[in-house]
């Protein structure tokens, strides 16, 4: 591979990397355990078990990237949380 090529492969796993956004889900004294696993199920294609996970993170850790992907298709995920009365953000 030549300098030109590896230094154009660079620039597109670059690219790549800065085109990935992550929805941040923050800890609430407000929703229940449940009412945050069943919201990610539904927002963000969870499983029970991913859902749960998150849920404790988020409760133990202040907060937990729950989606990763391009704005276009995080932005209604997003939307769906904070209409559930979760706080989140993309990032």
């Amino acid at each position: 591979m030549s300098t030109k090529e590896k230094a154009s492969e660079e620039l597109l796993v670059e690219e790549a990397v800065l085109t990935q956004n992550e929805i941040v889900l923050f800890n609430d004294d407000v929703n229940t355990f449940d009412h945050v696993i069943d919201t990610l199920i539904y927002a963000c294609e969870h499983t029970a078990e991913q859902a749960e996970q998150c849920a404790i993170l988020v409760h133990y850790k202040g907060k937990c990237t729950v989606k990763t992907g391009e704005y276009k298709e995080l932005k209604p995920r997003c939307s769906m949380l904070l209409d559930a009365g979760l706080s989140a953000e993309i990032i």
